[in-house]
């Protein structure tokens, strides 16, 4: 009798365990080398990516969607352990069906690639949005067509989710974009505000790596309007000042108008309509730019007569993302499971 109750708490302890690993997924990586990232300004075309697959996955053969989740500006390819914990809580609590998880490394020299194609830096957007999604295809069981792919991210990673998702309806059916950034040029990118100024007065990059808007504005500027005879940042800008006057270089300008989405909208409406879903957020008490250009973003998509969601919480730009009452659980995995083919 004594060997069988010591049996059957060996059987159950086992049971136990295995149920609760089955309760969580695992993160893998590899190294990508990629052609599109074969570049002239320093940037390594080796990128890291990081995997996240559901509970599970090695012990069926099962197909799942993907969600390709790009970070933020200074961010790089990591799933941190309480973002592996939010993707695992979300299947748990059947917030979405089992799914996998992409996030590829897009820090650069000057810390973003801001998902865009350059002659300087690379084609960031050829690598996420073609290679990146081939090799997924190849070496993980995705359910590879458009219907089960959907694209997200935050600040840089929502600008780049929206654009990306924008050029390529052929790869991605659905877009969530958090508080996307670099949208239009307005407060603290606008032409008045103080960053234009402060960026013209840095002449290394010592002093750069003091600065954030300045930062920002060069990282943007190699990807946007690259000049390899432009020492030492090898850009060019669309404002310059001769002390309190603004000198406008328009053709500069519309490079960069050219990668902002506010104003790409109206020639890439007819992609837009063929996405299944859309979505963008914003926390009420973010930076002062984020509102208002969001706002502009959601009013041209409206007048477009493109269906999408629009929404406001109360947060900051990064306390309620990845958090247990944050928009990742609660808002985007249920997104990606309402609009996502499983």
């Amino acid at each position: 009798m004594k060997k069988i109750l010591f049996l059957l708490l060996i059987f159950s302890s086992s049971v136990g365990v295995q149920g609760a690993f089955a309760q969580s997924g695992k993160v893998v990586s590899f190294v990508l080398n990629s052609q599109a990232l074969q570049n002239t300004g320093g940037e390594d075309p080796n990128r890291k990516v990081s995997v996240y697959l559901p509970p599970n996955y090695d012990a069926s053969t099962q197909r799942y969607p993907v969600i390709y989740y790009l970070h933020g500006f200074m961010g790089k390819d990591n799933i941190f352990p309480q973002m592996q914990a939010i993707l695992d809580e979300g299947i748990k609590r059947n917030k979405i069906r089992p799914f996998i998880f992409v996030q590829a490394d897009h820090y650069t020299l000057y810390e973003g690639s801001f998902y865009s194609n350059s002659s300087l830096t690379g084609n960031w957007d050829e690598f996420e949005s073609k290679e990146l999604v081939e090799y997924m295809d190849k070496n993980f069981r995705t359910l590879a067509t458009r219907e089960s792919r959907g694209i997200a991210g935050h600040s840089m990673g929502g600008y780049g989710a929206f654009k990306i998702g924008m050029l390529h309806p052929e790869v991605f059916s659905s877009i969530y974009a958090l508080s996307p950034g670099l949208l239009a040029m307005v407060k603290e990118f606008g032409p008045n505000s103080p960053s234009f100024k402060e960026v013209q007065n840095v002449k290394t990059q010592e002093e750069l790596k003091k600065t954030y808007y300045p930062k920002v504005l060069v990282a943007v500027a190699r990807a946007w309007s690259p000049n390899p005879n432009k020492p030492p940042f090898y850009c060019d800008f669309p404002f310059s000042y001769e002390g309190d006057k603004m000198i406008v270089n328009q053709a500069v300008l519309e490079k960069w108008e050219a990668n902002m989405p506010v104003y790409m909208v109206n020639k890439y409406a007819d992609n837009l309509r063929k996405m299944t879903a859309i979505k963008l957020d914003w926390g009420r008490n973010d930076s002062p730019r984020f509102p208002v250009q969001i706002g502009m973003l959601s009013q041209r998509l409206e007048n477009l007569g493109i269906n999408h969601f629009a929404e406001e919480y109360i947060g900051d730009h990064g306390n309620k993302i990845w958090s247990p009452d944050g928009r990742v659980l609660n808002d985007l995995l249920p997104f990606f499971n309402d609009y996502l083919k499983f």
